[in-house]
């Protein structure tokens, strides 16, 4: 039903637009008949010159253009009142995970044990397919990788953890605590997020790295976050040092610059938990190797979760999961993987050594 009435929402507006494109056209040619007519009886009875003549009808060919563009203004009006709509819709309605909630319970310390206890989950667009159903347990201070094919529900986790989304069935919790039952906001500003394409603004880099903690930032801790994320020798050596704006849609930057300024903006929070989302999936293999060593360096004492393709940037991993078609098939770490050569995770790495 919502799909003939937008087929038929759209035959009125083109039925608009023809009859406004018609009657513009009808008036224009109608004012130039007229026009030239009285025009050359004037000018024959010597009633007007020449050039007044056609003063009037430059001036009446500029109002007839007028005329025609208020004659499209029914279809633009039935345009922007579906525009309106959409906007106002989206604009009033109620998100069921609202991240300006002050409702919820806060920990004072944090340790970072995290268990997904059988979770089940669909995207709200995508009911017809099970992303994720299963059970996986996240130890304090370690560091789990998630691998496997795409869409096999690896970045899944990354947003149930975050909270972008809620399973459907199962719970998932934090130092025992079922995580809907936190402060949103106090258990985002526990995780620190990387992903594959770092979101930048079109400010400054000292401003970009300083959104990623509430509140006064000084500069010595920007410098600092800079420095961990061995991000500090390259802003040093811009013009304008911290203060150089990044420019519309980041062009100024690398792939590997872009990812250590996202880097030290994760950890200016200091979270307790770090979320890895192909981090250095799209990047140049310099780059790759130098933002791997700045993520080996900062991910020491965090509850760490990697999702990564490239399966030997995470071999050393405390764990690696082995995610298919939403299930962890595999787990444990590379070698114990590596010793079962019929296993998933030993053939993938074969076929991805095999391809390099």
């Amino acid at each position: 039903m919502a799909g003939e009435a937008k087929t038929s929402e759209e035959a009125e507006n083109l039925k608009q637009g023809g009859v406004g494109l018609g009657f513009s056209n009808f008036v224009l040619y109608c004012l130039y008949a007229l026009a030239f007519y009285l025009g050359a009886v004037l000018v024959k009875h010597d009633k007007a010159r020449f050039s007044e003549g056609f003063k009037v009808i430059f001036a009446l060919t500029m109002a007839s253009i007028g005329l025609s563009v208020l004659s499209n203004l029914p279809s633009d009006l039935s345009k922007s009142k579906g525009a309106a709509a959409s906007i106002f819709e989206i604009l009033d309605s109620k998100p069921r995970i609202d991240s300006s909630s002050n409702e919820g319970i806060t920990l004072d310390v944090i340790e970072g044990n995290i268990e997904l206890q059988h979770i089940s989950f669909r995207y709200p667009t995508r009911r017809d397919m099970q992303i994720f159903r299963d059970f996986l347990s996240i130890p304090a201070g370690k560091i789990v990788a998630l691998v496997g094919e795409s869409g096999s529900g690896k970045s899944t986790v990354i947003s149930l953890l975050e909270r972008f989304y809620d399973p459907e069935q199962g719970n998932i919790y934090l130092d025992g605590v079922e995580i809907r039952k936190f402060n949103l906001r106090w258990l985002r500003q526990q995780m620190g997020l990387v992903g594959q394409e770092p979101i930048l603004f079109n400010e400054t880099i000292s401003s970009n790295i300083a959104y990623g903690r509430e509140g006064e930032v000084s500069e010595e801790e920007i410098i600092s976050v800079a420095k961990s994320s061995n991000a500090h020798n390259f802003i040093s050596s811009l013009p304008n040092g911290y203060n150089t704006t990044v420019g519309e849609r980041r062009v100024q930057l690398s792939g590997g610059q872009k990812q250590r300024i996202a880097i030290a903006r994760a950890i200016l929070k200091d979270p307790k938990i770090l979320l890895l989302d192909e981090a250095t999936s799209a990047l140049d293999t310099k780059s790759e190797r130098i933002v791997q060593e700045t993520l080996d360096r900062v991910i020491v004492n965090r509850t760490t979760v990697v999702v990564a393709h490239r399966l030997m940037t995470v071999k050393n991993a405390d764990v690696i999961a082995l995610v298919k078609n939403g299930v962890v098939a595999e787990k444990g770490t590379h070698d114990m993987l590596m010793n079962n050569p019929q296993g998933v995770y030993a053939s993938l790495v074969a076929l991805q050594t095999r391809a390099t």
